[in-house]
C-alpha cells in the first residue's frame, strides 16, 4: 500500500521577507528552503516543526488576480488547521507574540481550538484535538 501526503500548500503573500519574519516570530516556524529562482520569484517553505510532513509554500503575489487573493485564500473561511500537543502554551506563546486571536478558546467535541489570523488576514485554526481528533 502507498503512503501518501499533502506535502505543501501555496500561500499567495505579499513579501517574502515580511512574511518569514512574520511566520517565524509570531508562530516559530521553520524557515525550510529559501531558495532565488529569478530576479522575481523564491521557492520558500516553511513548517511548524523542521522534519515534519506539511509545509507552506510562500508564493509572492504576481499580479492583479494573485495579489486580490492575499489574506483571502480561503473566501472567508478557516484556510488552515495548526495542530499543537499543548494548545494553552501555543495559546500564550503567540498572544505575546502579538497574534490576533478572533475569538476566545473554546472545548468542542473535537478538542481545544481558537480562531487567528495571519499577517495579511487568512484565517487559521490553532487546535489541539483531543482522542477523537477532526
Amino acid at each position: 500500500m502507498s503512503r501518501r501526503h499533502i506535502a505543501l500548500t501555496t500561500l499567495v503573500v505579499r513579501d517574502y521577507d515580511e512574511a518569514i519574519a512574520w511566520y517565524r516570530g509570531k508562530l516559530g516556524f521553520h524557515l525550510l528552503e529559501d531558495t532565488v529562482l529569478s530576479a522575481e520569484k523564491r521557492w520558500v517553505v516553511m513548517a511548524p516543526e523542521a522534519g515534519a510532513p506539511g509545509a507552506l509554500l510562500l508564493a509572492r503575489a504576481s499580479g492583479n488576480g494573485q495579489s486580490a487573493s492575499i489574506g483571502n485564500q480561503a473566501g472567508g473561511r478557516v484556510f488552515l488547521f495548526l495542530h499543537t500537543d499543548d494548545f494553552w502554551r501555543d495559546y500564550r506563546a503567540m498572544c505575546e507574540a502579538g497574534v490576533t486571536f478572533r475569538e476566545a478558546p473554546r472545548e468542542e467535541a473535537y478538542g481545544t481550538v481558537a480562531v487567528f489570523s495571519d499577517l495579511y488576514g487568512n484565517l487559521w485554526d490553532l487546535l489541539q484535538p483531543n482522542s477523537q481528533g477532526r
